[in-house]
């Protein structure tokens, strides 16, 4: 194979409607949100800026606690990909370790991974699983053409509304006390 031969036809469309699929059948956008999350959250309070000749460190005490809460993060934000039925864990996990990061980790990572995770969070519980599509037999399909119902369907039962709607011989003994219907 020669760095000429192009690749299978439609492979590209094949493995991409393949991850499609496998995306839509679990909380993928919330577990890109809160993997997205851990890594500000991580990365700040171990950083260096460099202004000239001039070294800021944002390095603070809680710098394990940070770090901690970036890997877990990471950690659940993978997990929801490959575990779907944890979305509800993962999801209350996500919010309660963005709202520690705030006082932990420099405001949770400036702000940014804090409201990453807490979005995948609620998204990762507000999450569920989607009904597969029924098949319809072709015969339930109605004739295109005139809709509209005959005259006869709108007055069928006029003469019987005056006589469903009286109450006047009913009573709790005989469970017909009109409780139970809508006039």
């Amino acid at each position: 194979m020669s760095a000429e031969t192009p690749a299978a036809p439609g492979q590209f469309t094949r493995r991409r409607l393949q991850f499609r699929s496998w995306r839509g059948t679990r909380p993928f956008w919330a577990g890109l949100y809160i993997l997205l999350a851990g890594f500000p959250i991580m990365y700040f309070p171990y950083a260096h800026l460099q202004i000239g000749n001039l070294t800021v460190a944002m390095a603070t005490t809680a710098g394990a606690g940070s770090l901690i809460i970036g890997v877990l993060l990471v950690v659940l934000g993978i997990s929801l990909w490959f575990q779907k039925h944890i979305r509800t864990f993962a999801g209350v996990a996500a919010i309660l370790l963005a709202l520690v990061s705030l006082p932990v980790s420099n405001f949770g990572g400036f702000v940014l991974g804090f409201l990453l995770a807490l979005i995948g969070g609620a998204m990762a519980v507000a999450w569920g699983p989607g009904v597969p599509k029924q098949p319809q037999p072709e015969g339930d399909v109605p004739p295109a053409g005139d809709d509209t119902p005959d005259e006869d369907t709108y007055f069928a039962g006029s003469d019987d509304v005056a006589d469903s709607n009286d109450l006047s011989g009913t009573s709790p003994v005989n469970g017909a006390n009109g409780r139970h219907s809508a006039g």
